[in-house]
């Protein structure tokens, strides 16, 4: 996209971003705001990715306005609990929100859909890969998010194509999963499609864990036992921090630790917590392409509203979050009213071009999701996330076999 005196010009954007909507037959006054609740877990178990997306909402608010969109943002903290988040919907809604961004943990975004199913408000998930969601029916939500089907499948593919750019050869594989709402939908995911891939490896055994436990040590022992020469993982920072001090303590070393698609392997969290040891993980993800003028408006944007954190850290996060946004401003822009129905009629037409996750237009099925979106490998490298594949977009040459924990500074 062209700049124009150091703002977007938001004729790209809208160019893209579907075709004309067709106004109710008893046209109503154009409104001038949209006000969007942002519910997110900004405090509890779920915190720092909750965090991250809202420093992705808090600089959208300048790359918005510089497109042209009226809105109004207010921020909900969830806690970290499906029975706040569900009645926080409720609040948000009486509180004049015509529409609802949120929630990250799949659990709480299915809690916030009964809500606005109800009260016929638009719900743009921003994070929530459980197939469920958008397999229920409901009419007032679409998401911007792969389903866990399509980010095993995504993630499973690359594992290949990672692989073979190393010259690195797995036979076996173990599968570790938290036992949570997304974990366990991973886990069916995994087991639904492992089998038709035709994968070159053998996936030897999947073990559930408890997010929430004082470590994994037992897990760890297993898959010492085990030995595999793949560990496939899907966790969040947390148990990802667990994790990792257990196999360095009990001296686990497979020839590399992917996720096929999970958070907490790039959250600024896991970062601090191991330091040195958070490199090379690689995770196959959605992932912020540096390369588009949106992405590097939102990062400006993210650098005067968060200076003390990092882009590349958030950037999943805050690029997702930022979508959610982008789909809801711009519908309404399109719709020119609040009215449930109507703005929801607007938000399944979308069609946007221009945007920051790696992939093609951000449009919707009937159910509400969208599969354009592409996955690619990143690797921590220097405690960096770095694009490694593919090749057009890599920053740098996956490392792999995985270096040894000994000897990391």
């Amino acid at each position: 996209m062209a700049h124009r005196t150091g703002l977007i010009d938001r004729r790209s954007v809208l160019a893209g971003a579907g075709a004309a909507f067709a106004s109710p037959a008893i046209v109503r006054a154009q409104e001038k705001t949209l006000k969007i609740a942002i519910l997110l877990p900004r405090s509890g178990f779920f915190a720092q990715a909750g965090q991250s997306c809202h420093r992705g909402a808090l600089a959208s608010a300048k790359v918005l306005a510089d497109l042209g969109y009226n809105v109004e943002l207010t921020h909900v903290d969830t806690e970290s609990n499906g029975d706040v988040a569900r009645t926080q919907a409720e609040k948000a809604i009486n509180d004049g929100a015509g529409a609802i961004v949120g929630a990250f943990e799949s659990g709480h975004t299915l809690a916030i859909a009964q809500v606005c199913e109800q009260r016929k408000v638009p719900l743009v998930i921003n994070v929530a890969a459980a197939p469920q969601i958008t397999q229920q029916g409901y009419q007032y939500l679409v998401r911007n998010f792969p389903t866990g089907g399509m980010l095993v499948t995504n993630g499973l593919k690359l594992v290949n194509d990672v692989a073979r750019a190393a010259n690195v050869e797995f036979k076996t594989a173990a599968f570790l999963h938290a036992n949570d709402t997304f974990g366990t939908a991973q886990r069916a995911a995994m087991d639904a499609i492992f089998p038709k891939l035709g994968m070159p490896f053998q996936l030897i055994e999947s073990i559930a864990y408890d997010p929430k436990a004082q470590d994994l040590s037992v897990e760890v022992t297993k898959l010492r036992s085990i030995n595999p020469d793949l560990l496939l993982i899907v966790t969040r920072a947390g148990d990802a921090i667990k994790l990792t001090r257990d196999m360095v303590r009990q001296k686990f070393e497979p020839k590399a630790i992917m996720s096929p698609g999970s958070p907490g392997l790039y959250d600024e969290e896991f970062f601090q917590a191991v330091g040195p040891y958070a490199d090379y993980f690689i995770y196959n993800l959605p992932w912020a392409n540096p390369k588009a003028q949106m992405t590097r408006a939102l990062e400006a944007s993210f650098k005067a509203t968060s200076p003390k954190n990092r882009f590349d850290l958030d950037s999943f996060n805050a690029g997702f979050t930022f979508e959610a946004l982008l789909v809801a401003a711009d519908a309404f822009k399109r719709a020119g009213t609040t009215d449930g129905p109507t703005l929801m009629k607007a938000i399944k037409a979308t069609n946007i071009a221009d945007h920051v996750m790696i992939g093609g237009p951000i449009a919707f099925t009937d159910r509400g999701d969208n599969v354009n979106i592409a996955s690619a490998s990143v690797e921590n490298l220097k405690q960096t996330p770095t694009v490694v594949f593919p090749a057009d977009a890599a920053a740098a040459k996956p490392v792999l076999p995985m270096p040894s924990w000994q000897g990391r500074t």
